[in-house]
């Protein structure tokens, strides 16, 4: 199984930051608002929650994984609960490859494979350069072709 760029740490500790930030600006607002409290609680609040959403990215890293392998593509993530998805390759619709803002400031990528099913029938593979991401996207479009006329799992 293949393993995430290590600069998706980054981006995953980015919006960690991002997330206390907001988190703790609510705090203080209704703590100065309503209860006339000091900024004390929203700083407190954003140094912990920083912990925890840096410590929750790293982690998730050491744990995502992903291969092509013959018949699908295997995912396997999670920090607390872990999730394996298997996705066959007669259940791809289509493939995206996908750069937000701070994946293209730190020189990433992602790979979206929709599938075939209920709304949000979709698997993303982030952490990977964009030529990666272009290949991955490229493959598995191939292999989805290939396994047209085979019966779904």
């Amino acid at each position: 199984m293949r393993s995430l760029h290590p600069r998706i740490r980054v981006v995953w500790v980015l919006q960690a930051a991002l997330s206390a930030a907001v988190l703790a600006a609510i705090v203080g607002a209704v703590g100065v608002f309503a209860f006339d409290l000091g900024l004390g609680l929203p700083v407190a609040v954003f140094g912990v929650l920083i912990a925890l959403f840096g410590a929750h990215g790293l982690l998730r890293y050491r744990v995502w994984r992903y291969e092509v392998r013959e018949d699908a593509l295997y995912l396997e993530r999670g920090v607390f609960t872990r999730v394996k998805t298997v996705v066959p390759f007669v259940r791809i619709q289509h493939v995206d490859s996908r750069r937000s803002p701070l994946e293209r400031a730190t020189g990433l990528a992602s790979t979206v494979v929709y599938t075939a099913g209920s709304r949000g029938a979709d698997v993303t593979v982030p952490g990977l350069t964009p030529e990666g991401a272009d290949d991955l996207q490229r493959r598995l479009k191939a292999l989805a072709i290939d396994a047209e006329g085979d019966d779904a799992v």
